[in-house]
C-alpha cells in the first residue's frame, strides 16, 4: 500500500457508496477516497414504494449523487467494465484505469425483467408492472389512476431481493389505497410469493400472514414463477399453476452488476462472495484471495436482508475495520446481520421487524425494553410516522454519516423470544 497517501476506491455512489467514502473521508483523512457512479443521480429508493399512491412525488426522492459527497472526495463518473484483482485496479467502459489499495465494491442489486420469460414487451410498465425502479413506480402510478377494479396481483419472482418487505407494503398500501377510491369490491387482491408463507421467518410470517387475512387478500405460496403472458395475462409456475390478472405488479429477478461476474467475484447471481462479518472478499474454492476488496450494502452476497438500514450498520463496521487495517491491527469489528425494517401496513400505520443472522423478527418494543416507544410486529401510527421521517434523516443524517443513536449490533432488550 502507498504508505504516504492509501488509495481508497469505492464502486457506486448509492446509500452503501456515499456511506462508505464520507465515514472514511472523515475517520481517515489522510486517505485519498474517489467514488466511481454511472451517473450524478441519488435516488431515495425506500420512496418508489409510495409513488404509486401519490404519498411522494418523483421529484421528492431524487438529488445530485455528487452533492451527497463529503468535499475532499473524488468522483469519477463512468461504467465499470472489469476489476482486475491481481492489478489492483478498475478498468472503465470508456477505458480509464483506477488503481487502488483498497477497492469497496457497493454497486447494489438491479431488477432484471430480462431473467423471466414473457416479462418484458409491449405489456411491461403497463398491464405488467413494477416499483422498483423510478420509471417503474411512475408508470404504476399512471395505471392505478385508470384501475376500475378487477384481479391485481402482487407477485415476487425469487429471493433475495431489494427490501424483501416491499411487496407486503405494496399490497396493504393497495389494499387501503382501494378502500379509499372505492374500488376494494370490485377487486379481488392477490400475494403470490415462491416462499411457504407471507415472510421468511415464522413468528414475522404468522403475524403478517394474519394481517392478509384480515384484509380478504388471497394468498399464492411456493409459486416459483416460470413465464409471463402479457396477451392472455396469466403468470404461469414450473409446476404449470396459473394465475391470471388485470393489472400485475411484479418484482423481477434481482441480481449484482455483471462486472462483479466477469471478473470472478461474485455468485451466480453476481453478488460478491464475502465474509459475512468482517465483508472482506471470500473468494469461491480454487480462487485467489484478494484480502484488499470489501463489498458492502446489495452488492455483497450476505444472508440478511438486502435493506438500506443493512448497508447502515454493516458500513459502520466496514469502516471500523479499514481503520484497525489503517493503524496496523487485525480487524476487530464483526458484522452481525443487523436489519431494521419498517413495514407500511395501510390505514396510517406500520409494522417494525428488528432482526439479524441468528435471531429472528419477534414481537416486543425498540429501542427500549417495555418503553419503545416503537412497537415489534405490531401495527402503530408512531411506526408510520418514524418510516415518513426517515426520508429527512436519509439525506440529512445517514448520508453524511451523522451518528444516529442505533448500535450496528443487534440487542435483544424489549423483544419476546418464542
Amino acid at each position: 500500500m502507498n504508505e504516504q497517501q492509501p488509495r481508497l476506491l469505492v464502486l457506486g455512489a448509492g446509500t452503501a457508496g456515499t456511506m462508505v467514502a464520507n465515514h472514511v473521508r472523515r475517520r481517515l483523512p489522510h486517505w485519498q477516497v474517489t467514488v466511481v457512479a454511472p451517473t450524478d443521480v441519488h435516488d431515495y429508493q425506500p420512496g418508489y414504494l409510495f409513488i404509486p399512491f401519490g404519498m411522494n412525488s418523483p421529484e421528492q426522492i431524487r438529488r445530485s449523487a455528487a452533492a451527497q459527497l463529503h468535499d475532499g472526495v473524488t468522483v469519477v463518473t463512468g461504467e465499470v467494465d472489469l476489476v482486475d484483482a491481481d492489478g489492483q485496479a478498475v478498468q472503465l467502459v470508456d477505458g480509464t484505469r483506477l488503481d487502488y489499495d483498497r477497492l469497496v465494491i457497493a454497486t447494489g442489486t438491479t431488477p432484471r425483467p430480462d431473467q423471466t420469460p414473457g416479462m418484458e414487451g409491449p405489456h411491461w410498465h403497463r398491464e405488467v408492472g413494477e416499483f422498483y425502479t423510478r420509471e417503474g413506480a411512475i408508470a404504476l402510478r399512471d395505471q392505478l389512476a385508470t384501475f376500475e377494479g378487477g384481479r391485481l396481483v402482487m407477485h415476487t419472482c425469487e429471493l433475495p431481493i431489494k427490501c424483501p418487505v416491499a411487496p407486503l407494503e405494496f399490497t396493504f398500501l393497495a389494499d387501503d389505497w382501494l378502500r379509499q377510491h372505492g374500488l376494494r369490491d370490485r377487486t379481488e387482491l392477490v400475494f403470490v410469493t415462491p416462499l411457504d408463507g407471507a415472510f421468511t421467518k415464522p413468528v414475522a410470517a404468522r403475524e403478517l400472514g394474519h394481517a392478509l387475512e384480515e384484509r380478504g387478500i388471497v394468498v399464492e405460496t411456493d409459486f416459483m414463477v416460470e413465464s409471463v403472458d402479457g396477451e392472455r395475462r396469466v403468470l404461469t409456475s414450473y409446476d404449470e399453476r396459473e394465475v391470471p390478472f388485470d393489472l400485475l405488479v411484479t418484482v423481477p429477478v434481482n441480481m449484482g452488476a455483471d462486472f462483479v461476474g466477469r471478473s470472478g467475484l461474485g455468485d451466480e447471481l453476481n453478488y460478491v462472495t464475502v465474509d459475512k462479518h468482517t465483508l472482506q472478499f471470500a473468494p469461491r474454492p480454487g480462487a485467489a484471495p484478494h484480502p484488499e476488496i470489501f463489498a458492502v450494502g446489495d452488492a455483497a452476497n450476505l444472508p440478511t436482508s438486502k435493506a438500506g438500514s443493512v448497508a447502515h450498520f454493516s458500513v459502520e463496521v466496514l469502516v471500523g475495520n479499514l481503520v484497525d487495517l489503517d493503524r496496523g491491527r487485525p480487524m476487530s469489528h464483526s458484522f452481525d446481520g443487523h436489519a431494521n425494517c419498517f413495514v407500511e401496513s395501510g390505514h396510517g400505520k406500520a409494522l417494525l421487524l428488528d432482526f439479524n443472522y441468528e435471531t429472528e423478527p419477534l414481537t416486543g418494543t425498540f429501542p427500549l425494553a417495555g418503553v419503545g416507544p416503537l412497537q415489534l410486529l405490531k401495527e402503530s401510527r408512531l411506526n408510520h410516522l418514524s418510516k415518513l421521517a426517515f426520508r429527512h434523516v436519509y439525506w440529512n443524517a445517514l448520508l453524511p454519516g451523522r451518528p444516529l443513536g442505533l448500535p450496528s449490533a443487534m440487542s435483544m432488550a424489549g423483544k419476546h423470544p418464542e
